[in-house]
């Protein structure tokens, strides 16, 4: 098998020239971390499910999505304990999965990684041009000059990037929670349940659009949480990763259900589900209905810290996984390369040149975030998968968390994934079927390519390989 894999052992400079800087994070960062990588998804978008399934099928789609993720999410706070690798979901996947599998769960990651950014930077540019200052600025230099500062700050190092992301983050939760001090006075629930019955199958004052406008609703109840399955990213720089990730990843997990469901009540409570449905910017909206202007006008400008928040923690995340796949020999091994800093400065600069070509050619950020919703929803259903494998065929590997329920918590979770997957072409069938497209020709290069030039001894490498054979000395 190694043979016609013909993987290549590397030098020790050849790791010191792709490391990163260790212990540099500790637990609140990385609770941080998983905030920040959703937060954006609290100020806009989400609203748009309402749209499709109205406001009680839009909280069916954040329940079930909930619990998706918190299926996930316990899976591997179990995984990164006995793993705590860059490498995150693409290593426990290659450890339970074998090569091909891991790959492809590392590239659908990348597609999440890659595109949520670009999305994002096309949200900034359209709030900043909103502004009177910036109206003539053209859009494109604006998202070009947000990858060139914030790649640019991550590349100075990653305990600094990751402390001002914390201030960043926290200025976004204050937000949130001003926003509900101000718009619960004015809530009603009667306006939840303003939009018209269309008459579709199963349709009904709580599903105005039926069964069809629920499942097409799912990829929104997904923004409240896309990205949190990021915190492992961190692991070979946390200071104390088997202990602090999961706690990390189960803290985030609540902060991010607790704000979600927050504006999902308030918003549709204050102003309608049908105007909340349609609105470029619901928090902003709600709180002038409620008659809060000034507290609206602040929170206009939190927003944009949420959107900052979002682009920059998935800029690390990004960064991280394609530092890890370079590293192993899936992608080019240059991409791996880190500074005299220990940052992965190919990777962050590769990661923006695709973003800004994705938006030279897309020009819609909702299509590249709809593609990035698809990725997301492929890597859950893997990981989920390879979690199960893991504890039927490495029930003794040292685990310092283990997932309550075990195979049958990520069992649950992995048939929501699927789900999740199929409800993805019931909003944007291009989107995902692009992402498909990408994930299949990174898969094309590894077949051609890079299953032959792979690094044994990276350390997903190393584990997966020590995992087989002590799987084969117990049977």
């Amino acid at each position: 098998m190694q043979d016609r894999h013909r993987q290549h052992v590397e030098s020790a400079r050849y790791f010191e020239q792709r490391s990163l800087k260790q212990g540099s994070v500790g637990w609140l960062l990385l609770v941080s971390l998983g905030v920040s990588y959703t937060i954006s998804g609290d100020f806009s978008g989400w609203n748009y499910g309402i749209a499709h399934g109205g406001w009680f099928g839009l909280t069916v789609a954040w329940l079930l999505m909930g619990v998706m993720y918190l299926c996930t999410v316990f899976g591997l706070a179990e995984l990164s304990s006995a793993l705590p690798t860059a490498g995150g979901g693409y290593g426990f996947a290659r450890c339970a999965l074998g090569r091909a599998a891991g790959f492809a769960t590392g590239l659908a990651l990348l597609v999440e990684y890659v595109c949520a950014p670009a999305a994002v930077a096309v949200f900034i540019s359209n709030y900043i041009n909103a502004s009177s200052a910036f109206s003539s600025v053209p859009a494109i230099v604006i998202i070009v000059c947000v990858y060139a500062l914030f790649a640019g700050i991550h590349i100075v190092g990653v305990g600094e990037a990751l402390k001002l992301m914390f201030v960043i983050t926290a200025i976004a939760l204050t937000a949130l929670i001003a926003f509900v001090a101000g718009s619960l006075p004015a809530f009603d629930a009667s306006n939840l349940f303003d939009i018209p019955v269309d008459g579709s199958v199963a349709s009904s004052p709580l599903l105005p659009f039926g069964i069809s406008g629920l499942i097409a609703s799912l990829p929104f109840g997904i923004w409240f949480f896309l990205g949190v399955e990021g915190v492992p990213l961190a692991a070979e720089e946390a200071t104390q990763p088997k202990r602090d990730i999961p706690r990390a990843l189960i803290a985030s997990l609540a902060i991010l259900a607790c704000s979600g469901f927050g504006v999902l009540l308030l918003v549709a409570g204050v102003m309608g589900a049908h105007a909340a449905g349609i609105s470029d910017a619901p928090l902003i909206d709600a709180l002038s209905h409620a008659g809060k202007a000034k507290l609206a006008s602040l929170l206009n400008w939190a927003g944009l810290a949420g959107l900052v928040a979002s682009f920059f923690s998935i800029m690390y995340a990004g960064s991280r996984q394609m530092f890890a796949l370079s590293r192993a020999g899936y992608l080019p091994k240059f991409l791996a390369l880190t500074g005299r800093r220990k940052t992965p400065v190919a990777a962050l600069v590769a990661m923006s040149l695709v973003g800004i070509g994705l938006v030279l050619v897309l020009r819609d950020g909702q299509a590249i975030l709809d593609a990035a919703v698809f990725g997301a929803c492929v890597s859950y259903a893997l990981m989920n998968l390879s979690h199960m494998v893991l504890r039927l065929r490495a029930p003794r590997m040292p685990r310092a968390y283990r997932t309550p329920g075990g195979a049958c918590t990520t069992a649950l979770g992995f048939a929501l994934s699927c789900v999740a997957i199929a409800s993805t072409f019931f909003v944007d069938i291009g989107a995902a079927l692009g992402a498909l497209a990408a994930v299949a020709a990174g898969l094309a290069y590894y077949a051609l390519h890079s299953r032959r030039h792979l690094v044994a001894n990276a350390p997903e490498e190393e584990f997966a390989q020590i995992q087989a054979a002590q799987s084969q000395l117990r049977s």
